[in-house]
This record gives structure tokens, C-alpha cells and sequence, in this order.
């Protein structure tokens, strides 16, 4: 999926968790750092292209096998994501929190649960916006 570059792509939600990042850092709330930087990295890993629909010219390298001729050959522009899309990935790391924390509970580990419950807390501030 191709988006144009008047797009924002995401960009609004990205900025809203990096300074939700930045904050918690700055108050050493290590369980909203965390959990923020996983919702950043399954962003990140949404953007990332497939293998199968790379296309990378092959080189006869003796040296390695596969090699790609020239500099940044390899190199492959990342899928831009829109905002719903961004913010979709965000709502799903929410609901398996929330998920996970109901099997904790069930389970009888309600320390496990109410950390997870806390992280869903996380991401459903950084989700509503600015205060």
C-alpha cells in the first residue's frame, strides 16, 4: 500500500506515543515505558516489508551467495501506514492486554493481571489523546 506524502501516515499517533514515551521516562514509570515502546515496535514491524514482495536484483558475487549488485541495492522503502491503521495496532496490543489480564484472573494470578491491566490503561491514555 502506497500513500501520498500529504498523508500524515500515522505520523499524529507516532508523535502522541513518543511524547507519552518521553514522559514516562522522564517519571520513571518503567510499566508505561515499556508497554508504550512494544506499541511503538509493533508499528515499526507493521511497516516493515514482506520478504516475498521484495524485489532485489541478483549479482554473481563469489563471495556471497545472493549478494545484491551495488550500493543500497537491497534497500526497500517501508509500507507507510495511515492513521487508522497506526491506531488499529494500537487498540489490538490494548485488547490482548486485556485479554491476557482475564486468563491471569481466571487463573488466580491477579498481579499478572492487574499489570497488564495497567499497561492497557497505557495505551488507552496515549489513545484518547493530548490532556
Amino acid at each position: 500500500m502506497q500513500v501520498t506524502a500529504t498523508d500524515a501516515g500515522g505520523r499524529q499517533l507516532r508523535a502522541q506515543l513518543g511524547d507519552a514515551l518521553r514522559k514516562a521516562v522522564r517519571d520513571r514509570d518503567t510499566v508505561a515505558a515499556a508497554t508504550i515502546r512494544t506499541a511503538m515496535a509493533a508499528i515499526d514491524n507493521a511497516e516493515a516489508v514482506s520478504m516475498a514482495s521484495r524485489s532485489v536484483p541478483s549479482a554473481n558475487s563469489a563471495h556471497v551467495a545472493g549478494a545484491a549488485a551495488g550500493l543500497g541495492a537491497a534497500e526497500v522503502a517501508r509500507r507507510v501506514l495511515s492513521e487508522d491503521e497506526a491506531t488499529a495496532i494500537v487498540r489490538a496490543e490494548m485488547s490482548e492486554r486485556l485479554q491476557a489480564a482475564d486468563q491471569y484472573a481466571k487463573a488466580g494470578s491477579a498481579e499478572r493481571a492487574a499489570r497488564l491491566r495497567a499497561q492497557a490503561e497505557v495505551l488507552r491514555t496515549v489513545l484518547s489523546g493530548p490532556a
